[in-house]
């Protein structure tokens, strides 16, 4: 699925910036009788037709529960707070892993 959207950002002319995967994660509250859902975050640089197409795409994907758009004036392209905490939760479990 996340290939295909950003298929369609580059195919539009669109840039895909950066990609990050934070992983299954506990909702704040249970959305459709569900507690846990996989985040992801897309920094992307498109035209409106195109982020117009994007959202109608996440409006009728049943996987995707919540979407949420911002736009900034410039790229953002080092990692987020979030990114770098689960980078040093993956980091810590697999420290724990060698030592056992």
């Amino acid at each position: 699925m996340l290939e295909r959207y950003k298929s369609l950002i580059t195919a539009a002319g669109g840039k895909v910036h950066r990609v990050e995967d934070w992983g299954r994660r506990q909702l704040a509250y249970q959305i459709d009788k569900l507690a846990k859902a996989h985040y992801l975050c897309l920094n992307i640089e498109a035209s409106k037709e195109t982020l117009g197409e994007l959202e109608t795409g996440f409006r009728f994907n049943d996987a995707v529960l919540r979407h949420l758009t911002v736009a900034m004036d410039k790229a953002e392209t080092a990692p987020s707070i979030m990114m770098k905490h689960v980078e040093r939760e993956e980091a810590r479990k697999a420290a724990q892993e060698a030592t056992t």
